[in-house]
């Protein structure tokens, strides 16, 4: 399956990556796409997205595992080139009742402040 197969066009994300819709892009491959998030949560607040359409990051691993993989190859380049040395958060969000809004699998880079745990 190739992303063409599977973009949406009602997708706010999937217009992002047809370029549609700006956005602050930090990073960009074949499989992928990074942007600052609008309502950022952290100091530098990234979401990396794939450009094929999937609703959640579970479906992603499934029909494209390799693109899911992507996604942590792009997330270490982007807190390298954003000086996230100290450390960073990755989370995916994964149905309404985890707070996700937008249904085009992402997965937020947190950094540039301490993290607390337990989040949420």
């Amino acid at each position: 399956m190739t992303a063409d197969e599977v973009l949406d066009d009602d997708c706010l994300f999937c217009k992002i990556v047809a370029g549609d819709i700006e956005a602050d892009v930090v990073h960009e491959s074949t499989t992928t796409l990074a942007f600052r998030d609008l309502d950022p949560q952290a100091p530098t607040h990234v979401l990396v997205i794939p450009r094929s359409h999937y609703p959640n990051a579970a479906a992603l691993a499934s029909g494209e595992p390799e693109t899911a993989a992507h996604l942590f190859d792009a997330a270490a380049a982007i807190a390298e080139s954003e000086g996230l040395g100290e450390g960073y958060r990755l989370v995916f969000n994964t149905g309404a009742q985890a707070h996700q809004s937008v249904f085009h699998a992402h997965m937020h880079l947190l950094g540039g402040r301490a993290m607390t745990w337990p989040p949420g």
